[in-house]
């Protein structure tokens, strides 16, 4: 699927415009390492400005460029020499990196700076729950709020097929406009992903008698299913669901088989499913369709 690119008087080649974004991703990533820390703390993410976490000295310009930094300061505050956690330069890079990749899928169009904001948004997700276990509100309304908006502006700027399942429900709603089937692909995705999550979580703690699936996570699949769509948000809870598992054995095996009541942050799953089926989703459903021709 080609879609329609904005102008390029420059005529810049598409590696070159993936370097820009990576570099563009690198900075988004070290304001999303202040959302990450601040967020769940509840605390404004304008002012005050950044500061050391042990000494409060302000964070000048110079210390604040993404990874090379900190890769200058060795990890460690000028002022106090306090230990910097490692997940600043890791947010950046790999903020720098998929920001890289998803140039690299939507080429320059009209749709990669909705993908892009997409994208941002999951990073903080993933690692504000990953040390918090917590996927505050204020990112996932906002977030289903997006999709939707999403859903209704883009299959105007590059068509209906940059939504994976929008041009099949248009053949079978042909007689309403492209933003009404488009906002019912959203609903049907956002029921496939939240919906089901619920559904699986109320049953087991009906079963077991624990809580299984946190709201925090049904909210996020809300968001996921709306911006992806129905097939793209079932893949995601899959590859979700296989590296949880994947995830949960190995700290088993770590802890050599003592103690196996643990809990893990879904979140970081969910959103490692939501980037993989945003950039790939595609193809592996179709991969997967071919193998029953």
């Amino acid at each position: 699927m080609v879609l329609p690119t904005i102008e390029n008087p420059l005529g810049l080649p598409l590696w070159f415009a993936c370097l820009i974004m990576g570099i563009f991703g690198a900075i988004i990533g070290s304001f999303l390492n202040v959302v990450i820390h601040r967020v769940p703390r509840e605390q404004s993410i304008v002012l005050p400005e950044s500061a050391c976490p042990s000494c409060r000295a302000p964070i000048k310009a110079y210390d604040n460029i993404p990874v090379i930094s900190y890769l200058i300061l060795r990890g460690r505050c000028r002022r106090c020499g306090a230990r910097i956690s490692a997940r600043y330069p890791v947010v950046e890079a790999l903020t720098a990196l998929l920001f890289a990749a998803v140039t690299w899928h939507d080429g320059l169009s009209f749709a990669l700076a909705f993908d892009l904001a997409f994208t941002a948004s999951i990073v903080a997700l993933i690692f504000i729950d990953a040390e918090h276990m917590i996927l505050p509100n204020v990112i996932t309304y906002p977030g289903i709020l997006f999709a939707l908006i999403t859903r209704v502006v883009v299959p105007y700027l590059t068509g209906p097929a940059r939504f994976d399942d929008l041009p099949h429900l248009q053949s079978l709603l042909p007689q309403y406009p492209v933003w009404l089937v488009s906002l019912i692909g959203a609903a049907i995705g956002a029921l496939a992903g939240g919906g089901s999550l619920w559904v699986m979580g109320f049953l087991w703690e009906k079963l077991r008698g624990v809580e299984a699936m946190g709201l925090g996570d049904v909210k996020m699949m809300l968001m996921v299913g709306a911006f992806l769509g129905w097939r793209l948000t079932i893949l995601t809870i899959l590859i979700a669901a296989f590296s949880g598992s994947l995830a949960g054995i190995a700290m088993m095996v770590r802890r050599g088989g003592r103690n196996l009541q643990m809990m893990l942050p879904f979140g970081i799953f969910l959103g490692i499913g939501s980037l993989v089926s945003l950039l790939v989703g595609t193809h592996i459903i179709d991969w997967y369709a071919s193998q029953f021709r």
